[in-house]
C-alpha cells in the first residue's frame, strides 16, 4: 500500500493537469489557435529555461553518474534502431514513417522528467536527473531532426538539417546550462529568481496544453499507426529498457530518472517539428495526445512494479 501511494501521488498530478487542460478547451476558455500559440511560446521560451535552470543548479561533482548516462545514451540509440526496423516494413506512407519512428523513440522527458523523479524519490537529491536530461535531450532532438529529414518522402537537405539542430531551443538551453555548471558561473540574484520562476512554469503549462489538445474524434482515422506508437512507446520500450537497467543494477534516483526517459509519452515537440519538416502533423499530434492521455496509467504501473522490486 505504501508503494501504491508513493506511485499514485507521483503520477496523479499529471492526470489532473491533463484533465484541466481538456476541460478548459471544452469550456471555451481556449481555442485551437490559442493552444498552438501558447505551446510554441512554452517550447521556445519556457522549456529551454527549465532545462538551463535544472542543469545550472545541479552539483556536477555529485550529480554526474557516467554509468547512468552511458546506459541512457546507448539505450536511446538502440531504441532508434529498433523503431526504424519495426516501422519501415509496417508503415508504407513516407510522410508517416518519420512520425512513427519519432513517436516510438522520442519521449516527453524534458517536461515530466524532473517533476516525476522528484515525486517518486520524495525529498532525495535528484540533480543526477538534471545531468541525465542534459545528455538525453540534445540526443533526442538531434535524432528527431535527422529522422524527420530522412523519413519524410523528400530528399534530405544537409544544410537545413544542420541549421535545425543548431537552432533547436532545447539544445541551446542544455548547452547554456552546461556552460554555467562546468565553469561555475553564477547568475546575480535579481536575475536568478525570475529565471527559476520562468523555469517552474514550463512543465505544468505544457502538460495543461497537452490536455487541451486532446480530441477523441481524431483518433479513429489512423488507428494502425496510433496503435503501433502507443503500444511501443508506453509498453514495449519501457519493458525492454527499464528491465535492462534493473538487471544492470541501476537503482534509486537513477531508475526514477530512467522511468521518465523510457516510459514518458511521445514528445510534445514532435508535433511542431513534424509540421515544420513535412511529416504527417495530424498523426504526430494524435500520437502525442493519445500517449499523454494513457501515460498516467502506464507510468504508474511501471513505477509501482519497480518500487515493488525495491528499485528506488
Amino acid at each position: 500500500m505504501e508503494n501504491f501511494l508513493i506511485c499514485f501521488n507521483a503520477v496523479f498530478p499529471i492526470f489532473v493537469i491533463l484533465a484541466a487542460g481538456y476541460m478548459a478547451r471544452r469550456g471555451g476558455l481556449l481555442n485551437e489557435s490559442d493552444i498552438f500559440k501558447i505551446n510554441k511560446l512554452a517550447f521556445t521560451a519556457f522549456l529551454p529555461v527549465t532545462l538551463f535552470n535544472d542543469i545550472y543548479r545541479a552539483e556536477l561533482s555529485s550529480a554526474l553518474r557516467p554509468r547512468l548516462i552511458l546506459f541512457a545514451l546507448a539505450a536511446i540509440l538502440l531504441m532508434i534502431a529498433l523503431s526504424i526496423a519495426v516501422t519501415l516494413p509496417l508503415v508504407r506512407d513516407k510522410r508517416k514513417q518519420g512520425v512513427v519512428i519519432q513517436g516510438l523513440c522520442r519521449s516527453n522527458v524534458a517536461i515530466i522528467g524532473m517533476p516525476l523523479a522528484a515525486s517518486l524519490m520524495q525529498g532525495a537529491d535528484v540533480s543526477a536527473v538534471a545531468v541525465l536530461l542534459a545528455a538525453v535531450v540534445p540526443l533526442n532532438n538531434v535524432a528527431a531532426v535527422l529522422i524527420l529529414s530522412v523519413f519524410n518522402g523528400k530528399k534530405p537537405d544537409p544544410g537545413r538539417i544542420f541549421r535545425d539542430i543548431l537552432k533547436n531551443p532545447l539544445i541551446l538551453g542544455c548547452a547554456a546550462g552546461l556552460l554555467f555548471a562546468v565553469f561555475g558561473w553564477r547568475l546575480p540574484e535579481p536575475l536568478a529568481s525570475p529565471v527559476e520562476s520562468l523555469a517552474n512554469m514550463a512543465s505544468p503549462l505544457m502538460i495543461f496544453l497537452l490536455g487541451a489538445f486532446f480530441r477523441f474524434d481524431s483518433l479513429g482515422r489512423q488507428r494502425q499507426e496510433l496503435t503501433l506508437i502507443t503500444v511501443g512507446r508506453l509498453l514495449v520500450m519501457p519493458g525492454l529498457f527499464l528491465a535492462a537497467a534493473y538487471l544492470l543494477g541501476l537503482r534509486g534516483v537513477e531508475i526514477a530518472g530512467l522511468i521518465s526517459v523510457f516510459a514518458a509519452p511521445a514528445a510534445i515537440a514532435s508535433f511542431t517539428m513534424a509540421q515544420q519538416m513535412g511529416g504527417d502533423a495530424e498523426l504526430a499530434g494524435d500520437a502525442v495526445v493519445l500517449t499523454s492521455a494513457l501515460c498516467p496509467f502506464t507510468i504508474f504501473l511501471w513505477s509501482f512494479l519497480l518500487k515493488s522490486l525495491s528499485a528506488f
